[in-house]
This record gives C-alpha cells, sequence and structure tokens, in this order.
C-alpha cells in the first residue's frame, strides 16, 4: 500500500513542478510581444510625423481645440440659449417672427416698384 501513496505524492510533486513552470512561462520578457512595424498609409504618416509628443503642432492644434471648446460651450451655447428664450417665451408677438404685410387693393400703389395695381378681371365663367 505504501507504493501507491508514493506514487500519487510524486505525481502532486510532478504537477506543482509543471504549474509553476507554466506560470513562469507565462510572463513577458521585455522584448515580447515581437509584432511587425506598422505600415501607414500617407495621411496616416503625414499625421503621425506631425503631431509627435511634444511638437509644438500638437501643443498649437490642442490649444486651438481647448480655445475653440472654450468659447462654444461658454459663449455660443449660451448667447443662444438667451436669444432662444427672449425671442420665443419673452416677445409680446406671437412666437416673435409674425410679421404682415399691408393689404393691396385694385388701385393702390405699389411702394417697391411705384406701379399701380390694376384693377381685378371680371370673371367670365360662373363656376359656383
Amino acid at each position: 500500500m505504501s507504493g501507491r501513496v508514493e506514487d500519487e505524492k510524486l505525481r502532486v510533486q510532478q504537477l506543482r513542478a509543471l504549474r509553476r513552470r507554466w506560470l513562469r512561462d507565462q510572463e513577458l520578457s521585455p522584448r515580447e510581444p515581437v509584432l511587425p512595424p506598422r505600415k501607414l498609409g500617407p495621411v496616416a504618416a503625414f499625421w503621425d510625423r506631425f503631431l509627435q509628443p511634444g511638437d509644438p503642432w500638437r501643443q498649437q492644434v490642442h490649444k486651438f481645440y481647448q480655445s475653440g471648446r472654450f468659447f462654444m460651450l461658454r459663449v455660443l451655447l449660451p448667447a443662444w440659449a438667451i436669444t432662444y428664450y427672449l425671442k420665443y417665451h419673452v416677445r409680446k408677438s406671437p412666437h416673435g417672427v409674425v410679421v404682415t404685410n399691408p393689404r393691396i387693393f385694385p388701385g393702390d400703389r405699389i411702394l417697391e416698384t411705384g406701379e399701380i395695381m390694376p384693377p381685378l378681371r371680371d370673371e367670365l365663367h360662373k363656376h359656383h
């Protein structure tokens, strides 16, 4: 019976050694993973060279983006919201955009062209 227990102990010891070796093999060395070099298209290559970290152009682009974002969020959007509120909720005329032109009758003078409206033609056929 002692042979069977010794065999089991040996098997457990071998399994532990295999597990340790497998875990050690999972650690990557500094030169892993070995990837092929990236092949960039002409546009991507331009932007890759143009926007290198610490490059003055990159800083300028970032500064322009930040100022545009500030202007949009802190100036344009609030101005639009205030204008909308004043136009549609505060003004007395309905919806703030209704303007009617004066009525033109036969014989009236049109201000833009100076011509006089001709009288209406009599209808020759009565459809009612």
